[in-house]
């Protein structure tokens, strides 16, 4: 060693150093767990003294790789051990199958179907293909639903009543505040940490029991929870002050505040809940009587689907001053059912009744320009006078689908809460399961709170049972824009006819009231991106052989030589599109032009009442009728001449005008009014048009049946029997 070295190396020993044997046999007892490192050891091993710098800093990286080296390969190994016990792993049915660890204690799942949703649900709007079992309707075949609700991804702490919970209720309470609580919730319930994990957060239920009346803003609340060791909610009463349940008190709890508290002159009124077992101990059908949802309903009419009144009133009515307020509640889930596809009958109808402007309010209403004396308000008013004759004119009629063409709601300040008038307008089509269909009107979102309504009426009415209403589109202009299509009934599943639903909007903001200061004088209309949506809409239909013949080889038995002696089936046949209807409210400037003369007498095409009103179509215009009905032919070849594939468009918005006027080859046709809270004339009855198809979708007839059962202007417009084609 050369005497500088020794040196070197004398001197460190003497302040305190190890021997470099000594740091070079640590340094390789701590990276024997890294002997992967190979190069790294070879250089410490064989440094010279010189080296010990090196030998040190090689050191010290090992050790760090160490230190990170085990907490990283426990923190794998744990994953993967619990990735196999709680995904890869499936153990068989037990605890851990109906348990698991939530934000909320414990979670239930399941792997059994949601509690009250009816596994056998009809299929979609649009027939399904595969193997069909000719022995029944295909149309009738119910089949599992393709996804089923998971009720443990439902959110708890928010009050969507829609929702399909199942989760029951752990408490319920009153509570009032001096501010509105749309605003912001400044006065709910006091709770802690503890309470909100065990017990559910509280959830404040919408609407105001107070909004018409009160001193101030007057709310339930309630707690949900998924937890299987808490009592449940199993019933509900409304008491007197004086009264308290008369079975099993110990079982009840009494809301402190009135559900009363803040009206002037009212006797309070308390609201009691009934605890139960815990979830845990129920059994299925125990479960399925669970208190599971809360609403507020306004006004007389029905409540919503699945949902039962609780008697009193909380607030009674004052005629002019306020309606009638309910407290509703759901027990379990009940899903509402669904409208089968639309299709012909066997021997080749399909029944249409259209209902216009039945300008339904909260209230019960009153008769505007009656004929006869209306009901008092204490039975109905109105309402009930409309409901009764829409009921009767359905029982005649048997139509097999509904369309409600806009203004469902009065607007003009009287349908403040609109999910109340949502629940009763299409009461007597769905007591009758008939599938029904709507578009909106100029008045259906004249009261709306927030921006948006007119989707969230949609969701609101597919919600009810039997409902075929559509969104469409979020890029084309309004809601409610989509397209129905009716099947043949035998295995072929033929489109026979086509539905067109357009949304016209309500008004338009011309310069001095885009501000909102103004009311806006000018009504909607179709705009150019609705028209390019139809045209594609139309383009996508498929051509079929007309007149479609019934594919009789497919089916048993002899359902097909059981048609009807009217039934025609013309020598001619064509390759074309099926004919098609469209509905919207607010006419077209058309709709007030000169009508067709009818080629083989001379006479206009111009039948019914159109001269006791004004025009009600809109004074601006997109040419939907020039650039989209008179652009979409049924067939695309020139040698057939052009044939709109719309034969009828349908309008409501002018109560008493209802007159079928056929300009260029197409029919505009209006409902007229059939409601008793819109107005009317007097010595006009009320009325519904009806559109009967038959013929396999050849034939469509018109006609309107009115109070007095009078069936009037009954008439062909397609098929055989109408006028003669236009020919320009």
């Amino acid at each position: 060693m050369r005497p500088s070295r020794l040196r070197c190396a004398e001197a460190r020993i003497a302040g305190g150093e190890r021997p470099a044997s000594h740091r070079l046999s640590t340094v390789s007892h701590l990276i024997q767990p890294l002997a992967f490192l190979p190069a790294a050891s070879t250089l410490v091993n064989g440094s010279p003294c010189g080296s010990h710098r090196m030998a040190i800093t090689c050191a010290r990286f090992l050790r760090f790789l160490r230190s990170i080296f085990v907490p990283t390969a426990t923190t794998v190994a744990f994953s993967c051990l619990l990735t196999f016990f709680f995904v890869l792993y499936q153990p068989t049915r037990g605890p851990g199958d109906l348990q698991r660890l939530g934000w909320q204690a414990w979670d239930v799942i399941s792997s059994q179907e949601p509690l009250g949703v009816d596994t056998a649900t009809n299929p979609s709007t649009h027939p399904s293909g595969g193997e069909v079992d000719h022995s029944v309707d295909w149309w009738n075949v119910t089949k599992p639903a393709g996804s089923s609700v998971d009720t443990a991804s439902l959110p708890l702490d928010v009050w969507a009543p829609l929702l399909p919970h199942d989760t029951g209720l752990s408490e319920i309470a009153v509570v009032r505040c001096m501010f509105d609580m749309r605003l912001t919730d400044m006065c709910s319930p006091s709770s802690t940490k503890q309470d909100d994990a065990i017990k559910g957060k509280w959830v404040r239920v919408a609407p105001d029991l107070n909004r018409q009346s009160g001193m101030w803003h007057l709310h339930l609340y309630y707690r949900r929870t998924r937890r299987l060791d808490i009592p449940l909610i199993t019933d509900l009463q409304l008491l007197p002050a004086s009264s308290s349940p008369s079975s099993d008190p110990s079982a009840w709890t009494k809301s402190p505040l009135s559900i009363r508290d803040g009206v002037v002159r009212a006797e309070p009124l308390f609201l009691w809940y009934k605890t139960g077992k815990t979830l845990q101990e129920m059994t299925t059908e125990e479960r399925q009587e669970l208190i599971t949802e809360v609403d507020v309903l306004f006004g007389d009419g029905e409540p919503w689907f699945g949902f039962e009144k609780l008697e009193p009133a909380t607030t009674e009515a004052q005629q002019g001053r306020r309606e009638n307020v309910w407290v509703t509640y759901r027990r379990g889930v009940k899903a509402p059912p669904r409208a089968p596809p639309l299709h012909f009958s066997h021997d080749g109808r399909l029944k249409i009744m259209q209902v216009a402007d039945l300008h339904f309010a909260v209230s019960s209403g009153t008769c505007r320009d009656p004929e006869q004396p209306c009901l008092p308000l204490q039975n109905g008013g109105a309402y009930n006078m409309t409901m009764s004759l829409l009921g009767r004119v359905l029982d005649a009629e048997k139509p097999d689908l509904v369309v409600f063409t806009g203004d469902q709601l009065n607007g003009q300040g009287t349908t403040w809460d609109h999910k109340s008038v949502l629940a009763k307008f299409a009461h007597e089509v769905i007591a009758r399961r008939i599938p029904w269909a709507a578009v909106f009107g100029n008045h259906d979102d004249e009261d709306a709170q927030t921006t948006g309504w007119r989707k969230d009426q949609v969701k609101l009415m597919q919600g009810l049972p039997y409902s075929l209403v559509e969104a469409g589109p979020v890029d084309v202009h309004g809601v409610g824009n989509y397209v129905l299509k009716a099947y043949s009934a035998d295995a072929s599943k033929t489109q026979l006819l086509t539905l067109y639903f357009l949304d016209s909007g309500s008004y338009s903001k011309g310069f001095i009231d885009w501000f909102g200061f103004f009311t806006p004088t000018e009504y909607d209309w179709i705009h150019q991106d609705q028209i390019d949506w139809f045209l594609q809409e139309s383009a996508s239909i498929n051509a079929i052989e007309r007149p479609f013949t019934p594919d009789g080889a497919k089916d048993f038995g002899d359902v097909w030589g059981r048609q009807s002696a009217d039934q025609h089936t013309p020598a001619t046949r064509k390759l074309a599109k099926p004919n098609a209807l469209m509905f919207f409210h607010i006419p077209l400037p058309e709709s007030y032009g000169t009508a067709d003369a009818d080629p083989k007498t001379g006479r206009l095409l111009d039948v019914g009442e159109h001269d006791l009103e004004e025009k009600g179509s809109a004074k601006h215009n997109d040419g939907f009728f020039e650039k989209g009905l008179l652009h979409a032919a049924e067939s695309e070849h020139r040698g057939a001449g052009f044939i709109p594939e719309v034969k009828v468009v349908g309008n409501g918005h002018c109560h008493v005008t209802e007159n079928c006027r056929r300009v260029k080859g197409v029919w505009l046709c209006f409902g007229g009014g059939g409601s008793y809270e819109g107005y009317g004339r007097v010595g006009f009855d009320r009325r519904f048009r009806i559109y009967d198809i038959s013929d396999y979708g050849e034939t469509i007839r018109t006609y309107k049946r009115l109070e007095s059962d009078e069936v009037l202007d009954e008439m062909i417009l397609a098929g055989r029997g109408a006028p003669l084609p236009y020919t320009g």
